[in-house]
Formats: C-alpha cells, sequence, structure tokens
C-alpha cells in the first residue's frame, strides 16, 4: 500500500466542514448584573446537562402554559433533603395535580413537622451509629426518636380507620389514609397538610414499605380480637388510571427514579402516553432497568406520547429542582 503524502495529512486534519447551525454555545457572563432569567439564560446555552436543565425548565413551562394535568413523582430521599420544602412550595401554591411517591416520601414529612434531620457525613461509621440510635441516609441523620414520635402519631389513626372500617365495611387505600393523615397533622410545614386543604391526591404504591408497614404490621399483629385493617391498593390503582384518562393533555416530571417513576409512565400508557416528560435522576440505562431507562423506551411502550417534549436531566436533584422551580415555576 502507497504511503500517504502529506497533502493527505494535511486533507485530513483539515477537513473542510458543512455550514452547522444551532444556538451558540455560551455560559454566563459575570462582568454583567446576573438575574434569574440571564442564569437560566445561561445555563440553557452551557452545553451538557445544563442544556437539559434548561429544556426541562422550558418544558415545565410549557406544561403550566397548556394548563397540562402535572403528575410529580419522587422518591422519599427528596423529602429527606431540603427538597421537601420545595415540594411543600409546589403543592401549596396548586401548582402540581398530583403526587407518586415511596412510604418514606409520606412519613419523613410528618416526622419533620415534629423535629428535624441533620447534615453529617457520608463516611460516619454505621455501627458506631446504629449503637446510638441514630439513622443515616447519605450525609443525613435521621435519629430513631423521630420513628418514635411516628409511632405516636400513626397508631391512633389507624385505631380510627379500622373502626371506620368495621362499621362502613369501607376498605381504605392508601391516598385515603395519607388524605386522613394531612386532615391530622394541622401543620402549614407539612407537603401533606397542604394536599389535603387543595385536594391534591397523593399515591403510594409501596405505601408498606418503611415506618409505615412496620406501623401497618405492629398494629394488626397486637389486633387478637376483632378485624385487621385492610388497605385497598387496587382502589388507588384505579384512581390514578382515571385521572390520566380524564386528563385533556399529561406531564410528568420525575424526581429521581424507581417505583415512582413506573407507577406514572404505567398509568400514562392507558391514555397512549404523556405529553410531556421531565426526568431528573442519577439512574443510568446500562443495567436494562426501568429506573435509568431513556424517554425513548417509555414511548415504545406508549407510556410517553410518540410525538411527546421529553428531557432526562443526570444529576443531583438538591441541586436541580432548585433551578427548575426557580426558572418554572417560582413568582419572579
Amino acid at each position: 500500500m502507497a504511503k500517504k503524502t502529506m497533502k493527505d495529512a494535511y486533507a485530513s486534519i483539515f477537513k473542510k466542514s458543512v455550514k452547522a447551525n444551532g444556538v451558540p454555545v455560551s455560559g454566563i457572563n459575570f462582568d454583567e448584573k446576573v438575574d434569574i432569567s440571564k442564569l437560566i439564560a445561561g445555563i440553557s446555552s452551557s452545553g451538557f446537562q445544563a442544556t437539559h436543565l434548561g429544556k426541562a425548565i422550558e418544558l415545565v413551562k410549557k406544561m403550566r402554559a397548556e394548563k397540562v394535568t402535572i403528575f410529580l413523582g419522587y422518591t422519599s430521599n427528596q423529602i429527606s433533603s431540603g427538597n421537601r420544602e420545595i415540594i411543600r412550595y409546589l403543592v401549596q401554591h396548586k401548582l402540581v395535580d398530583a403526587l407518586v411517591t415511596t412510604a418514606g416520601g409520606i412519613e419523613e414529612d410528618f416526622i419533620k413537622t415534629h423535629a428535624p434531620f441533620f447534615i453529617s457525613d457520608f463516611r460516619l461509621d454505621g455501627a458506631k451509629l446504629r449503637a446510638k440510635g441514630i439513622n443515616r441516609i447519605g450525609n443525613l441523620l435521621a435519629p430513631n426518636e423521630r420513628y418514635i414520635w411516628f409511632e405516636k402519631f400513626f397508631q391512633p389513626i389507624l385505631e380510627e380507620l379500622v373502626h371506620e372500617q368495621e362499621k362502613t365495611n369501607h376498605i381504605f387505600s392508601a391516598s385515603e389514609i395519607i388524605f386522613r393523615m394531612g386532615e391530622k397533622i394541622n401543620h402549614h410545614d407539612s407537603i401533606y397538610y397542604w394536599a389535603h386543604q387543595n385536594k391534591i391526591p397523593v399515591f403510594c404504591p409501596a405505601f408498606m414499605d418503611g415506618a409505615i408497614g412496620d406501623n401497618c404490621y405492629f398494629f394488626n399483629y397486637n389486633r387478637k380480637h376483632g378485624k385487621k385493617l385492610i388497605i385497598d391498593q387496587i382502589g388507588d390503582h384505579h384512581k390514578l388510571i382515571e385521572m390520566t384518562l380524564d386528563a385533556k393533555e399529561t406531564g410528568i416530571i420525575v424526581l429521581g427514579s424507581s417505583l415512582v417513576k413506573h407507577t406514572l409512565c404505567n398509568a400514562n400508557m392507558y391514555r397512549e402516553g404523556a405529553k410531556y416528560a421531565v426526568y431528573m435522576t442519577t439512574a443510568q440505562e446500562f443495567d436494562g432497568s426501568d429506573s435509568g431507562a431513556e424517554p425513548e423506551e417509555a414511548k415504545s411502550w406508549g407510556k410517553i406520547a410518540a410525538d411527546a417534549n421529553t428531557v432526562k436531566v443526570v444529576g443531583d436533584t438538591t441541586i436541580l429542582l432548585p433551578l427548575l422551580v426557580v426558572g418554572a415555576f417560582a413568582k419572579k
């Protein structure tokens, strides 16, 4: 084979390109006064995940402008963290239409009306913490006293529910129990207080996972006489699906992934998919789990509409959610 000439090498290195189009890459100019609008514009044109975040903000703004039914899904760590206060803001001001979360995402909100969690370190010795009755959630600490308080709050509610069940034969769903808990807490810092006040439904497909499940187990175990409390999981599945079917258009926002993501996507499959979808997560798609799946995979199932506007933003939601809310929800 003949050796390449210098002319060939030059042509390879300096290959001509066709004219490129698009938004120029540009960051935030801190030589100028930076307000929220300039911050968001700078994020959108920075590239990588910043541009995905900018797109997420624009999609949520479209959801709101078009008055689609907005479903917000979030894992329990969102409530463990300061994102709890942001979600409370969205619910208090009726900026979302329904919530889907896990058991931890319910109980920790109520617990925090009693006492806070604390900032700590990811590398603390777990055995030493256990000996002190302190639980760790990442770099946060949740003393076991908080869960002892939750038992005192929750057990009388279970007692009330089981007596109503005996009288009326009504089997309560998880969303009805959460609604009752929101009524009982009477605390303005609580997400579920405001969900109760504003009649925003809260779905928890994993209601038995966590302290709620522990309390239900002990409650029924200790009822030696009389009926045991039964919870209607099918009722909530029906209610969520009907809500997606009744909506003119739907949009989903998922913080984290796991069960809440699949529950929301699956319910929207009944209407041939949501019109908008915003994922914010660190989960990746390489293992085939739904947690890390891209929106395009959901389109193949009909969970997201074929022509839907979607984006997946990869990153820590404690950083991403405040920026999303300030760009798309908060009063300027």
